[in-house]
């Protein structure tokens, strides 16, 4: 197990990344050292089925599965989570109050009022808050591309009302619901029924949209809607109002959405583009010809949230809508834990503490 010490400012700070062996998780690793994060020392965590896999971190580093159920996280600096809701749910408080600093990106902690809950483009100063229980959240992947899009806009048009229509990738779901896509689009060629290898959607998932993403609720909405529409306000401004309809696509990574914006302050297609072009964590692509919008399958492995398509909405006042697509993975996931991670070493932690 590690020291209790902190590490010297040479040698950076002890990490943990539980769900390790995740679609997720392996993003977290190879994303930490993409971006050079600061560590001495790091250790992969997952359940007991996985124990004793191997898995990457850099090009000539392996690191060997240990048990999260008997891990002891004494010592550890940060642990980056993303395991399941139920599991941290367990370990994330456990972790915490060991004296490590949990980034959880499940959906437990997201709307706890003593967990901030972070985008570092749009809300770093709530990272802040993390003492209080010792850990921060990680928004929904698709709340966090959104979110990056929508705040240089409210800034400076102060936006009233937002309708978004997700259009999102099944590794959203994990690498079982990537195996069933690609199961069943090759069956589809073999004359083998899709619904003979459906286990993990509602629906056939290949070559089709089901509109449906985790459960439902009482007034008709899935989850997931009610997620951006909650989280949007604990993370940008509790004012704006949003309504979501979130579908799943046959595609097997990227998040593309539809956003709709109305403000109060007059908006135009010129000064929108002027200002999200100058925005960090934004590439606008945006070309009226053929070939001049961003799609998913061109994101994959990209750190930006790419928007296209901006337009004037003529049916309301002050309108305007835009295409935004990002790797639900990188972004929407792994990258954003990172991010936070990075300004938490920054602004917070002290390698000399």
């Amino acid at each position: 197990m590690p020291d209790t010490a902190r590490p010297s400012a040479s040698d950076g700070y002890v990490v943990a990344v539980i769900g390790a062996t995740g679609n997720v998780g392996r993003e977290i690793m190879q994303t930490l050292v993409d971006r050079n994060f600061p560590v001495s020392k790091i250790y992969a965590l997952a359940s007991e089925r996985s124990v004793g896999s191997k898995v990457s971190f850099g090009d000539d580093k392996i690191l060997t599965v240990q048990d999260l159920e008997k891990f002891d996280f004494k010592g550890v600096d940060i642990a980056l989570s993303s395991p399941g809701a139920k599991v941290s749910a367990i370990h994330s408080p456990r972790a915490a109050k060991a004296g490590c600093v949990v980034i959880d990106n499940t959906s437990h902690f997201r709307m706890d009022p003593d967990v901030p809950l972070v985008v570092p483009e749009v809300n770093p100063q709530d990272i802040a808050r993390y003492k209080k229980k010792g850990i921060i959240a990680n928004p929904n992947c698709s709340t966090i591309q959104m979110v990056v899009a929508l705040k240089p806009l409210h800034d400076a048009f102060k936006i009233k009302r937002v309708v978004v229509s997700t259009y999102q990738s099944t590794s959203g779901k994990g690498k079982a619901a990537m195996d069933e896509l690609f199961n069943q689009t090759k069956g589809v060629y073999v004359n083998q029924s899709p619904l003979d290898t459906k286990s993990i959607f509602t629906k056939q998932i290949a070559f089709n949209v089901i509109p449906h993403i985790d459960i439902f609720l009482d007034d008709g909405s899935t989850k997931e809607e009610w997620k951006m529409e909650v989280e949007t306000k604990k993370i940008l401004d509790a004012s704006i109002q949003v309504h979501a309809n979130c579908a799943r696509v046959g595609t097997f990574v990227g998040h593309a959405e539809y956003i709709n914006i109305e403000t109060e302050r007059p908006i135009s297609e010129r000064e929108a583009r002027q200002i999200l072009s100058k925005a960090p964590g934004i590439s606008v692509v945006d070309h009226r010809t053929d070939e001049g919008y961003v799609t998913p399958a061109e994101v994959v492995g990209e750190d930006s949230v790419y928007i296209s398509r901006i337009r004037k909405d003529r049916s309301v006042p002050n309108g305007l809508s835009m295409w935004v697509v990002a790797d639900n993975l990188r972004k929407g996931a792994a990258l954003n834990a990172v991010q936070i991670a990075e300004v938490l070493v920054r602004d917070y932690l002290s390698v000399n503490a």
